[in-house]
């Protein structure tokens, strides 16, 4: 029999069909986003084998069907692929296939969190262009004290006051660095065809130099098709995300003080910290999305980077300001990383989404298929 129209594929609600025995047998493309599953693996599987088992979706289900029409239920919290979804169920009976019945899902306050995120990417973006022309001002006063520096410590006989010169070099040196940092953004994409593995390669290949101790695994969906952009620009971005995670797992493998380790001075807790030689775990893997919105643009096909790590997670009271410059949880950081890798994936209107718990922190970078 057949379960579902055509027209169904273009609707941006994921969308399931269930038969009289809860078998699946269809989903749209909208459906397979949101599971993470393709409908080739979905069809033909028990309901509760995809979301697992969940009793109030079940009762959703039984509640429609005994009724004999549509049965609603908000704020049903599903667990798929480790993470829980809130979501608003609507379940009707088809008429034309008894015991059947259609399922939409469609995540709970999702037009307020999308109202969020065009929020946090204007406010984002308001601060990048309002930090870019400070950097322009600051540029060429900087160039002036720098050389002044230099000019007046080849004039000094004394090594003494020459120290004092080589702090004013060195010092406008680092913000030199800084503001080229804020200003590099500026460049346009040089548009070509990627191969987004090949990026994340060159990715794990520059970390794995700087983190020895660092384990990378790949989760790679190999059908990906190519995508149009800057490899340049893609890697520094993938990079700047991953640099972060290594960086936080570096803070929580490294060894506590003496003093704080068992045994010392009479000091009993325990220490956790890593015996194998390995400082945390970094995960990329890619996937295909269907029917996304980017930068309020819908989009029938997208590429999904997930960076996870395994640290401490982001504090919730930070996780709203992670983008914005020079905003930085780590000590000594400068707050530009994340910013930069923001900006790159906007200029290929792309996004980046955050979800981030302790144990488990996953950006996911979205790339239009055009």
């Amino acid at each position: 029999m057949n379960y579902a129209d055509a027209s169904l594929d273009l609707l941006a609600t994921a969308v399931l069909i269930v038969d009289e025995r809860q078998f699946i047998r269809y989903l749209n493309p909208a459906a397979e986003n949101l599971l993470g599953v393709s409908a080739y693996h979905a069809r033909g599987r028990l309901l509760t084998q995809l979301v697992g088992e969940c009793t109030d979706l079940v009762r959703v289900l039984e509640s429609a069907l005994t009724e004999g029409a549509s049965y609603t239920e908000h704020n049903l919290e599903l667990l798929l692929l480790g993470q829980t979804l809130t979501l608003s169920v609507t379940v009707t009976p088809l008429d034309t296939a008894p015991g059947a019945a259609v399922l939409e899902l469609c995540a709970a306050g999702g037009s307020a969190r999308i109202a969020r995120e065009e929020k946090v990417m204007a406010q984002t973006q308001a601060s990048q262009t309002l930090l870019r022309q400070l950097a322009h001002e600051i540029r060429n006063p900087l160039g002036g004290i720098r050389g002044a520096a230099q000019l007046l410590e080849a004039e000094l006989e004394e090594s003494d006051l020459k120290e004092y010169t080589q702090v004013i070099i060195q010092e406008t040196g680092r913000l030199q660095s800084l503001l080229d940092r804020l200003l590099a953004p500026a460049k346009r994409p040089v548009v070509q065809t990627v191969n987004l593995h090949e990026v994340l390669e060159r990715v794990r290949s520059l970390l794995l130099a700087e983190y020895p101790r660092l384990e990378i695994r790949r989760d790679f969906d190999i059908s990906l098709p190519d995508l149009q952009g800057d490899p340049e620009q893609l890697i520094q971005a993938v990079l700047n995300i991953a640099r972060n995670a290594a960086q936080a797992l570096e803070e929580v493998a490294r060894p506590p003080a003496r003093e704080d380790r068992p045994g010392h001075r009479g000091v009993s807790r325990s220490w956790d910290g890593p015996t194998n030689g390995v400082q945390g775990r970094i995960v990329f893997k890619t996937r295909v999305a269907r029917q996304v919105t980017l930068a309020m643009k819908r989009w029938k096909l997208a590429l999904r980077v997930d960076v996870i790590d395994n640290g401490p997670g982001i504090p919730e009271e930070m996780r709203d300001q992670v983008f914005f410059p020079l905003i930085s949880g780590r000590e000594g950081g400068s707050g530009l990383g994340l910013t930069l890798a923001q900006t790159l994936v906007q200029r290929h209107e792309g996004a980046i989404h955050l979800d981030s718990h302790p144990g488990r922190t996953c950006f996911t970078i979205y790339l239009p298929i055009k």
